[in-house]
């Protein structure tokens, strides 16, 4: 984060370098008026121009280059944190895939160029014209008075489009973030949408959301260009009025006693640097829908910010060692999911199976005591009341994480380390056997949908990783789903076996699993 402090400390020093480069161009311009009208020589006006355009060319080179830097530094470091919570932390509430790759991409770039477009002339949007105005008294007080009057209803004009802005640009995101998570759900199941015909329905749920989508980003731009008409009213009020108070004053035509002596040249040097004034809140009107739509992004990316996940269940490291698990009081409190209080204790090793009706909650409650979602109450921890390590916990998901290599390579995600004898004993044990003879091996090509795979295979893939693990508690979603009678018999060989060295919680509708179970612990 050394690049953001660097930039806000130089920042302000480049915006004031503009500044004076544009004082200098406009004593230029006002001198070289004067000399014509002097026959005087142009030299020195030329060089003071000179001089002015170089200092606003390097002003401008150094603000975009420490602005890119700073906020792709800031960048790279959300993502990060971002794509880690996303991926395996602990989330206020289940996510979509859809949506997660937006919150990870999307909102971050939108953060981003808030931060390289609005950020660095924000400071000099506030503290620009009162620095013009500041260097315009010597020459003519009255007209640095009349571009601070009209500064007063152009600020009050802004705040009202700005609240609008807002609004707008967080609905925009909104609608953003469920069109995405609602095209990548289509996409996954295209298969099955065109087995049931649903095409035509479908089309219009797409149809629906991107209309929202395109309706609502037009209100944006509708706010944006209400912005930029307020700033050009103002703008071109103030340049008409020191215009016309400068002609009228040196023509000697003012309709009241003139309350200064103004000459020709400070007169255009006032006229030439009345633009200015604006400028900066120009620059700023510009950059003001990357800001609406990262300040949206910053308050949507909140939830899943370090700081603002609670400190309930503790998760940390079990220094004794796994002794078992304790659930206490644990409950959820999701949109549209409701489930617990639930109590239970488990010890070091044994079967237990979690059982409910479908949409109970089931997945939910395991993914709370894996440490991915933040329960509504209650606490987890082992039996001594200390609280579980990340790394005892083992996931046996529904449909497991796989990614583009081998089966080989998918199978020894959890144990890198892993012999190829014992990745092959595992695989053989829960039942891989027949796809290893019939599709190469461990060298049979796998990619990140499982193509190919049936759920049973995908599901025993994942039990198996969560065996070579090693960890103590395994935590099992549905294992037997997708299975024949005699493969689903096979599975619960496999995990009562497994359950004489380890703690195995499995969530499951299997009448045959729940009876082979020691417990069962029903929601």
């Amino acid at each position: 984060m050394i690049y953001v402090k660097f930039a806000r400390v130089l920042i302000p020093g480049a915006w004031l370098i503009d500044v004076t480069g544009a004082a200098l161009f406009a004593w230029g311009v006002a001198s070289g008026v004067g000399a014509v009208a002097r026959d005087g020589t142009l030299l020195l006006p030329a060089a003071w121009i000179l001089c002015g355009a170089a200092l606003r060319a390097l002003a401008t080179c150094a603000v975009n280059g420490l602005a890119v830097a700073a906020a792709q530094a800031a960048s790279r470091t959300r993502r990060a944190a971002l794509w880690r919570r996303l991926l395996g932390g602990r989330l206020a509430k289940p996510i979509s895939s859809g949506e997660s790759a937006n919150l990870a991409l999307d909102h971050n770039t939108a953060i981003e160029n808030r931060d390289v477009r609005f950020s660095p002339i924000r400071i000099n949007a506030i503290v620009g014209p009162l620095v013009v105005a500041a260097i315009v008294a010597p020459a003519s007080w009255v007209a640095a008075a009349i571009m601070l009057a009209t500064l007063v209803p152009f600020a009050f004009g802004m705040i009202l489009a700005g609240t609008a802005s807002r609004r707008a640009a967080e609905r925009q995101l909104a609608a953003l973030s469920a069109l995405s998570g609602l095209f990548v759900d289509r996409v996954t199941h295209l298969p099955l949408i065109r087995h049931f015909g649903a095409e035509a329905r479908i089309s219009r749920q797409v149809r629906t959301a991107t209309g929202e989508v395109a309706h609502r980003t037009v209100a944006v731009l509708r706010t944006a260009f209400l912005s930029n008409a307020v700033l050009e009213f103002f703008s071109a009020l103030s340049i008409a009025l020191v215009a016309v108070y400068c002609g009228f004053s040196l023509l000697d035509l003012l309709p009241f006693p003139a309350p200064e002596t103004l000459t020709l040249v400070p007169a255009f040097f006032v006229l030439a640097m009345a633009p200015e004034f604006y400028l900066p809140m120009r620059r700023l009107a510009a950059a003001y829908h990357e800001k609406q739509l990262g300040e949206a992004a910053t308050q949507a990316l909140a939830p899943f910010d370090d700081t603002a996940i609670p400190a309930k269940p503790s998760v940390g490291t079990n220094e004794g060692g796994f002794d078992g698990l304790r659930v206490e009081h644990l409950a959820l409190a999701f949109p549209g999911l409701s489930a617990g209080p639930l109590n239970f204790t488990l010890e070091r090793t044994g079967l237990a199976a979690l059982s409910g009706p479908t949409g109970s909650g089931k997945t939910s409650m395991l993914a709370a005591i894996a440490g991915q979602l933040v329960p509504a109450s209650g606490h987890i921890g082992g039996l001594a009341g200390k609280p579980l390590a990340p790394e005892e916990i083992a996931w046996a998901a529904q449909r497991p994480l796989l990614v583009t290599g081998t089966l080989g390579k998918n199978l020894a995600m959890a144990a890198p380390h892993a012999s190829e004898a014992d990745i092959q004993a595992t695989a053989r044990t829960v039942g891989l056997g027949p796809l290893l003879d019939r599709r190469g091996g461990l060298a049979m090509p796998v990619d990140h949908g499982g193509s190919g795979l049936s759920g049973g295979e995908r599901r025993r893939i994942g039990l198996a990783r969560a065996i070579l693990s090693g960890r103590p508690l395994i935590l099992c979603d549905e294992p037997t789903a997708d299975l024949d009678e005699v493969s689903a018999a096979r599975i619960i060989e496999v995990l009562v076996k497994l359950s004489a060295e380890r703690c195995i919680l499995a969530a499951t509708h299997d009448a045959a699993l729940i009876a082979a179970a020691g417990q069962e612990i029903a929601l």
